[in-house]
């Protein structure tokens, strides 16, 4: 059974102060317990009220009856030889979500899902093979750091797992919120990144929201051959976020970088070359080239490292800082949607 089988009691987990303050005001307490509760949720990660013990017992109380618990340790791990982990979740509606922790010397990054599913359809990515099945709340986006083993080891935090993260822009903010508030985790902006396939509608709002870096998933210049693999191109140009990015400041401490999975033959010529140099004129950006992680039943493949290294530096050549970034977490399925895939199937 799930908790929502289980509960129609909403999260304490996942508000925000005014939230909190409008809940407090309701519930007839002082106005000071917002900043207690909030303390007790985000900074010592206690989301059971009969343990906040600054609070007063007949609060507690209430506080207990009305909201229900939101966060829950993994389901089930794996560990790759190079270190990484990929973790399994279940929501509370029944679903499975992953997130990949990567440690990398004194860097560990986490990498969330911010929806069961997606609905993007990317044609590369077994995710997209799931549909959407629901969007996480902002409780269910935490629980994935929260409940992490590895929690106090973390130093930055992608959002670059399942589902496509302005397609939750609400959740996906609040969540954010809470990461780099001082009253909640108090994260600096520069050590969290949020990538989109690029929905147009939200994406000025996102980045007049939150100050967090920006990772576009690119893959191919051309529109017609970017909307045979990521049909989200047909409803939202590559060109219109291009021209949105390019009204935003990137020379500081924020960035936007472009992903760019290389799929032999597909996407890594000279005519890319050049037509990546005309889309992204004007933007100061990187682009981060992916190998292909194989999913079942794919026609892609990746280019040798010879082929990625020139791709690589033709790029860099034209003006364009270019990384290839390394692979992690093969032997594990760690590519995004695999191991949830092959959990739903045995349902």
């Amino acid at each position: 059974m799930t908790a929502e089988k289980n509960s129609d009691k909403l999260p304490l987990y996942g508000r925000s102060p005014d939230e909190l303050a409008a809940l407090c005001a309701e519930l007839g307490m002082p106005r000071f317990a917002a900043k207690q509760l909030a303390r007790w949720l985000y900074v010592r990660h206690e989301e059971d009220p009969q343990r906040m013990t600054d609070i007063a017992a007949v609060h507690r109380e209430a506080l207990a009856q009305r909201f229900a618990p939101a966060l829950s340790a993994p389901l089930r791990a794996w560990e790759s030889v190079d270190g990484t982990k990929k973790y399994l979740y279940r929501t509370h509606r029944g679903a499975f979500i992953e997130s990949a922790y990567i440690p990398d010397g004194d860097r560990a990054t986490l990498c969330v899902s911010s929806q069961a599913g997606c609905r993007m359809g990317c044609r590369f990515c077994a995710t997209g093979r799931q549909g959407l099945q629901h969007s996480l709340s902002a409780a269910e986006i935490m629980n994935q750091i929260v409940s992490l083993p590895e929690r106090d080891r973390l130093t930055n935090l992608v959002f670059m797992g399942m589902g496509e993260p302005l397609d939750n822009l609400d959740n996906v903010l609040r969540a954010l919120e809470i990461i780099t508030r001082p009253w909640g985790f108090g994260w600096s902006p520069t050590r969290v990144t949020v990538s989109t396939a690029g929905v147009v509608p939200r994406l000025r709002r996102f980045l007049d929201a939150t100050d967090v870096h920006l990772a576009v998933s690119l893959h191919n210049p051309f529109a017609e051959e970017r909307a045979a693999v990521m049909p989200v191109e047909k409803a939202w140009p590559i060109a219109q976020a291009a021209a949105i990015l390019r009204d935003y400041d990137f020379t500081h401490q924020r960035r936007v970088s472009f992903e760019y999975i290389v799929m032999s033959g597909l996407n890594d010529t000279p005519r890319h070359i050049r037509e990546l140099c005309r889309l992204l004129d004007g933007i100061k950006c990187r682009i981060n080239l992916i190998r292909f992680h194989k999913i079942p039943g794919s026609p892609y493949f990746s280019p040798d490292d010879a082929a990625m290294i020139r791709f690589r530096d033709a790029l860099t050549a034209r003006g364009i800082q270019t990384t290839i970034r390394a692979s992690r977490g093969e032997d594990i399925q760690a590519a995004c949607g695999l191991l949830s895939t092959m959990e739903k199937t045995k349902e």
